[in-house]
């Protein structure tokens, strides 16, 4: 078994990038074959690696390619999660040219990776939504843990919580927040998980404070499985530009507070890409989604590089992965 290992920009760490087309059928759906895979990470000083994806050609005529991915917990595997960061490593891992159409199956979703000038790259969630699809419980708004959060959907799940109920006044405070924010924050994605219906020991939903403290930009932290993000992950972005759209929300108010907001336009005018810009510890994301006055059509996060670290890694070929 071969496999590449890249990274993409932003991303807390590599993917180990596994190609459909030369295993078995139904790949990485096997939690004791993953137990292997992953102890093979850790004996050959690759226990960095924390996420896994399989990509392949897609049988579905109107994709390019199928993505699946897996992320590994301290304990076991979650298979609900998507990672757009794995996903555009896998895909420019491959080397494809042009624009290149993807199946996430993880999350249903379809995703569209362009290439830029001088090596970067637009990744681009296609979901029509009415605005209030974007939101899991109804609400614009909960009280978890002593906080007024809002829970997003477009992609992965997010909470996402203004940073200044987290006495975070500043960007250079929230960038330099430590153990007790993160503690704050991890009890809050516990307590949104379970108002989900989804186990609090998971990948989901993700968390991240916000800040509005420039105009013209928000600036976010968010928390990952092991810790602190180094920056914003690719779906968070993502999340964080549909929340603006939604009147109501930590996002939207933030932004409308410094005129950042991805906000809608009148019933009879449409305004496609309106841009966002999120500061983050490793630098500015930007952002632009296609809105009109009453859903969101995409949302795309641009300027991504990625980094083949390895490539054609061979695996034990004992490891035998099948559905």
């Amino acid at each position: 078994m071969i496999g590449d290992i890249v990274q993409a920009e932003g991303a807390p760490g590599p993917t180990l990038v596994l190609h459909r087309d030369r295993l078995p059928a139904g790949a990485l759906a096997s939690r004791a074959e993953l137990a292997v895979v992953r102890g093979w990470l850790e004996r050959t000083g690759r226990g960095h690696i924390r996420k896994l994806a399989l990509i392949g050609s897609s049988a579905d005529p109107s994709y390019d390619l199928d993505y699946r991915f897996v992320q590994c917990l301290p304990q076991g595997f979650d298979f609900r999660a998507g990672c757009g960061h794995s996903l555009l490593a896998a895909v420019a891992g491959t080397g494809r040219p042009g624009a290149v159409r993807v199946r996430a199956v993880t999350t249903n979703d379809a995703v569209v990776c362009v290439p830029e000038p001088r090596g970067t790259h637009t990744v681009r969630l296609e979901r029509t939504a009415g605005f209030a699809d974007l939101l899991p419980t109804g609400r614009p708004a909960e009280r978890l843990c002593g906080l007024s959060v809002s829970i997003v959907r477009y992609g992965n799940p997010y909470v996402f919580v203004d940073a200044r109920d987290l006495g975070l006044h500043s960007e250079r405070a929230l960038f330099g927040a430590g153990p007790a924010v993160l503690g704050q924050l991890t009890a809050v994605r516990a307590a949104a998980a379970r108002l989900l219906g989804m186990p609090p020991w998971g990948a989901l939903p993700k968390v991240a404070a916000v800040g509005s403290y420039a105009p013209g930009r928000l600036s976010a932290r968010a928390v990952t499985v092991s810790g602190w993000h180094p920056a914003l992950a690719l779906t968070g972005s993502i999340c964080m530009a549909a929340g603006t759209v939604v009147p109501g929300t930590v996002p939207s108010h933030l932004a409308r507070e410094n005129n950042t907001a991805c906000e809608a336009p009148s019933r009879t005018v449409r305004r496609p890409h309106r841009s966002l810009c999120i500061s983050t510890r490793l630098g500015p994301v930007h952002v632009s989604a296609d809105v009109t006055a009453e859903r969101l059509e995409h949302v795309a996060v641009h300027g991504k590089r990625v980094r083949v670290i390895e490539r054609a890694v061979p695996l034990p070929w004992r490891i035998h992965v099948t559905a």
